[in-house]
C-alpha cells in the first residue's frame, strides 16, 4: 500500500524536484501540499506549487498557503540561489485551479487528524507552518506517521557558516518543532551534499525527453551552472527528504539530540547535534547510497516522463 505523504514546501528549485518525486512515486500518495515563505515570497512559492500541480497533472491534490514570515524577526529569502521566481529559468503556465480556502496550518492539522498514524509529514522549507500547527494542536506530533525535514546540519551551514537556510530562516519555529513530542528525521546538508546532479546524472536525466528538458534539468542545474563553487554538480536537497519516506533503506542514520540556537550573534539557526545524548529527539541520516538513490529517482522521474509526453 502506498504511503500517504503531505509535503510542506517553499518551491524552490529542489522543492519542485521533491514535488515531482512525491507525485510520481507509485509507493507514495501525495495527499496535500502546503506552502510557506522561504526561498522566495509566499505568493511566489504558492504560485509555483499551483503551477507545478497543473503542469505535472495532480490537480486533485489540494494546495494550501501558509505563513509568509517567520515567527520572530525579518523575512530571509534565497532568490540569489533559486532565481527571482524561485524556479530558476523554468517558466510554467499560470495555474487555473485555485488554492485551497484553508490556511496551511489548518490543512495540516485537519489532514493528520482525519487519519491518525497514516500520513507522513515532510517539510522542505522553513518550519513556520509546522511550528504554528504544533502550537495550535500539539496532538499532530502523535497523529503523523513520521515527520521528516530537509534542514540543519551537524557540521557547517550554507546560509551562514553555522546555519542551514531552512533553519536560519526561522530558528524559533525550528526550536518549537524539535521540542515537539515526536522524532524528527533531520535530513541535513551533510547528507544532501552527497546527492549531486553531476555530469553522469545529468546525461542520464537528459534521456527522459520533454519533461527533462523543460523542467528537471533546468531545476537540477540552475544554481551550479552559475557558481564555480559547485563543480561536482548541484545538490538536490529536498528530494532526499521525500526519498527517505519511500526508501529509508538508502540511508544510514544515527539517533541524536538536536537543539536549535536562536540567540547566538554568529550562530543563529545552528542545529547543535549530539550523537551521544541520553535522550535523543531526532534521527539523522548521515550516509547515502548514492547509486541506489539516483537509480530510484531516475526511475520515478522516468515514469512521470512517460505519461507526460
Amino acid at each position: 500500500m502506498a504511503k500517504k505523504i503531505l509535503l510542506d514546501c517553499d518551491p524552490g528549485l529542489d522543492d519542485a524536484l521533491a514535488l515531482l518525486l512525491a507525485h510520481g512515486d507509485p509507493n507514495l500518495e501525495l495527499v496535500g501540499v502546503t506552502t510557506v515563505g522561504g526561498n522566495v515570497s509566499l505568493e511566489r512559492t504558492t504560485a509555483n506549487a499551483l503551477a507545478l500541480r497543473e503542469y505535472l497533472g495532480f490537480g486533485a491534490v489540494p494546495v494550501a498557503a501558509g505563513a509568509r514570515k517567520p515567527l520572530v524577526g525579518d523575512v530571509r529569502e534565497a532568490s540569489h540561489v533559486h532565481g527571482e521566481t524561485g524556479l530558476g529559468s523554468v517558466s510554467l503556465p499560470v495555474a487555473t485551479i485555485p488554492v485551497s480556502e484553508l490556511h496551511a496550518v489548518d490543512f495540516i492539522i485537519e489532514t493528520l487528524r482525519a487519519t491518525p498514524g497514516a500520513v507522513h509529514l515532510v517539510a522542505t522549507g522553513p518550519l513556520t507552518n509546522i511550528a504554528l500547527a504544533l502550537e495550535k494542536e500539539p496532538a499532530i506530533a502523535r497523529w503523523a506517521a513520521s515527520f521528516t525535514i530537509m534542514g540543519g546540519s551537524f557540521t557547517r551551514g550554507n546560509a551562514t557558516p553555522a546555519a542551514e537556510f531552512n533553519i536560519y530562516a526561522d530558528p524559533e519555529a525550528a526550536r518549537v518543532v524539535f521540542d515537539g513530542d515526536w522524532q524528527v528525521v533531520m535530513v541535513g546538508l551533510d547528507l544532501t551534499h552527497q546527492a549531486l546532479a553531476n555530469g553522469p546524472v545529468v546525461e542520464r536525466l537528459a534521456r527522459l525527453g520533454t519533461l527533462a528538458h523543460e523542467l528537471i534539468l533546468p531545476l537540477a542545474t540552475y544554481y551550479a551552472s552559475r557558481n564555480s563553487h559547485d563543480p561536482d554538480g548541484q545538490a538536490v536537497h529536498d528530494v532526499c527528504a521525500v526519498a527517505h519516506v519511500s526508501r529509508p533503506d538508502l540511508f544510514a542514520s544515527r539517533v541524536a539530540r538536536v537543539d536549535v540556537e536562536t540567540k547566538g550573534e554568529l550562530t543563529s539557526g545552528m542545529t547543535v547535534v549530539d550523537f551521544d545524548a541520553p535522550i535523543p529527539n531526532a534521527l539523522v541520516p548521515v550516509t547515502l547510497d548514492v547509486n541506489g538513490f539516483w537509480a530510484y529517482v531516475e526511475h520515478v522521474y522516468g515514469l512521470v516522463a512517460t505519461h507526460h509526453g
